[in-house]
Order: structure tokens, then C-alpha cells, then sequence
């Protein structure tokens, strides 16, 4: 059976945009708007969309890097304890800074150039208790060797290190405080593709040997496809496909998630699909339009899909749980 280890309910990120003389505030961006989801432990759940849908905004929520604007947070424990995150002070977070750990997208902004790697990744080992610097060296050299890098390659600075090599030592920061999620924002878009092959393999032995749970976070569905067990598609700011990796392929429901996969290189001629080209640009979370986000865009919308917001609803496609959002699902001509 299938245990949480983070709920999110209703979770929301809403920023102020401010103008004028006394910076009053004139409106909000509504990057996360109402996110509903459930993180299993030991998998790897995929969330895909354009850039400027709300990922990174959400990823970062959960830890509390940006603070939601409503909703919840809650982690649940091995031993089934539940903790609502978003209600804790800052210090009464700590505790929970080691189960939940991020990889940042750009592994040389994520890194200071004063600092060698071992200066870098020394910090949060001595914030949580390892007061001997002998063993710090050893954990980040156990590491580091873990992910194909050389123990001494903690005395370098960052300039010394490919993309695909920082990338590695963001991951060895990530597994430093041996967490229990990792969110992989973007982890391998910066780098050359075979790069990240490399990076994705590590990733996936990782979470085999230390029962790592990701939430992998990328835009590109080719990705998502061979690493995740299930896969979230979002579109601004709000849920509006979930269901497991292969039914969102062979079952796709909504017609947003229809045109990502559509995008998708294929190398073999007989599976190609004819692509889907969506009109216009995502909508502005400042103003979004009333009814369906997507309408705007979207080839197949009726008149009830821009006056009316679809709620993410449970369907069954091969027997297996299959959730959208979409009005023309439950159309006739649809079934």
C-alpha cells in the first residue's frame, strides 16, 4: 500500500504587484493557484509544464523558500505522524530542512564562487550537529564519490567544474542532510544531453540505494516519460492532468497535455504524431480569463469552457486512476 509523505491541499502563492508613487498594491501574480496533490513515498512524481506555469513557484513552497498564500503543507513521517508545514515558525522548520531537500536549476548561480565545494557544503552539516571538520571531509568525500567525483575535488572552487559536474555537487549539497524528498527543479535542462543521461542515471541509482522520493520538476515530457512513476501536468498555476506515466501517453485527457506530448522529438517515423501548435502565449496570472484557464488557447473549447473553471475530477482509463480538468471530457461527443 501506497503512504504519503506529502500532502498539499488547496496550496496557493499569490504576489503583490505594486505601483505608483506609494507602491500600493494594484493586483496579484497568481503563480500557484489552488493545488491539490499527494507525493507517495519512493516515487518519482513528474511535474510538467511551460515555463512560467507555476513549477518552480510550487517546488519552492513546499519548502518554504516562498511562503504560500494559503492552503497546507503536510509532511507525514515514516512512522505515519503528520505535520502541517505552513503553520510552523521558522526555527520549528529545521527539523523538517533535512527531510526535504532541493536541486536548484542553474548548479553555478546555486553555488558561491568565494567558497571551495567543501566551504559550500560544509554549512547546513554543521547547523545540524557534525562539529568535526574530519568528518565532515568524509561525508562530502563519501559523496562526492557516490556521484563519480573525486574526494579531493572538494578543495577546488566552482569555475573548475563542468555543468554536468556542478549539477553532481547541487545533488552531493542535496544528500548531504540524508532527506527523505528532493526536489529536482529543472535539474538537468542546463546541460548537453548526453550529460543528462548521466545525471538522470545517477539520480535514478540514488534513489535506489538511499529510498529517495523526487519531485522531478521539467518542462520537457520526453524526460518525464522513462524517469517518473506518475506525472502532474500544470498549467497556470493549477493541477490540470495527473495520473501515472504511461496512461498520460497512451490516455491523454486533456487537450493541453495533447500539445506537450505532440512537441516531443521522435526518431522513428511510423510513431510520429502530427503536432499540435497552440496560438498565443500562456495567459497573464495578473489577469487570468474567466472559466478554463486554457480556453483562450486551447482548439476544442466550447462556450461552457469560458464561463465555468472545470474542477480536477477522478476518471478510470485502463483501470487505473486518471484525474483532469476539462469540461469536454464529460461532453457526449467526447464518450
Amino acid at each position: 500500500m501506497k503512504k504519503e509523505i506529502l500532502k498539499l491541499r488547496n496550496v496557493k502563492v499569490h504576489f503583490p504587484v505594486q505601483a505608483g508613487v506609494f507602491n500600493r498594491v494594484v493586483g496579484h501574480v497568481m503563480a500557484v493557484d489552488g493545488v491539490d496533490l499527494d507525493i507517495y513515498r519512493g516515487e518519482v512524481l513528474g511535474l510538467a509544464g511551460e515555463s512560467g506555469c507555476g513549477k518552480t513557484t510550487l517546488g519552492k513552497a513546499i519548502l518554504r523558500l516562498v511562503e504560500p498564500t494559503d492552503g497546507e503543507v503536510t509532511f507525514v513521517s515514516k512512522e505515519d505522524e503528520e505535520t502541517e508545514l505552513t503553520s510552523l515558525e521558522k526555527k520549528d522548520m529545521d527539523p523538517f530542512r533535512k527531510k526535504l531537500q532541493i536541486v536548484f536549476q542553474d548548479p553555478h548561480s546555486s553555488l558561491n564562487p568565494s567558497f571551495t565545494i567543501f566551504g559550500s557544503l560544509q554549512d547546513p552539516l554543521k547547523k545540524f550537529g557534525v562539529k568535526s571538520k574530519e568528518e565532515r571531509r568524509k561525508i562530502i568525500g563519501d559523496l562526492l564519490e557516490a556521484v563519480n567525483m573525486r574526494r579531493e575535488y572538494m578543495d577546488r572552487y566552482p569555475h573548475e567544474f563542468s555543468g554536468g559536474q556542478r549539477q553532481r555537487i547541487g545533488i552531493v549539497r542535496a544528500l548531504c542532510l540524508e532527506p527523505e524528498l528532493i526536489v529536482c527543479d529543472e535539474a538537468v535542462s542546463a546541460l548537453d544531453v548526453s550529460i543528462q543521461a548521466q545525471v538522470l542515471q545517477l539520480l535514478m541509482q540514488l534513489k535506489k540505494d538511499k529510498n529517495l522520493t523526487y519531485l522531478f520538476i521539467t518542462h520537457d515530457l520526453s524526460v518525464t516519460e522513462y524517469l517518473c512513476d506518475r506525472i502532474a501536468v500544470m498549467y497556470l498555476g493549477r493541477i490540470v492532468e495527473l495520473c501515472d506515466s504511461e496512461d498520460l501517453y497512451n490516455n491523454t485527457l486533456h487537450p493541453y497535455s495533447e500539445a506537450l506530448i505532440s512537441a516531443i522529438p521522435v526518431a522513428d517515423l511510423d510513431k510520429k504524431t502530427e503536432r499540435i501548435v497552440l496560438e498565443g502565449d500562456v495567459p497573464s496570472p495578473v489577469n487570468p480569463p474567466t472559466g478554463c484557464p486554457f480556453h483562450p488557447r486551447c482548439p476544442k473549447a466550447k462556450d461552457i469552457c469560458k464561463t465555468e473553471v472545470p474542477k480536477l475530477k477522478k476518471y478510470s482509463t485502463s483501470g487505473k486512476d486518471h484525474y483532469a480538468s476539462c469540461h469536454l471530457i464529460d461532453l457526449p461527443e467526447r464518450s
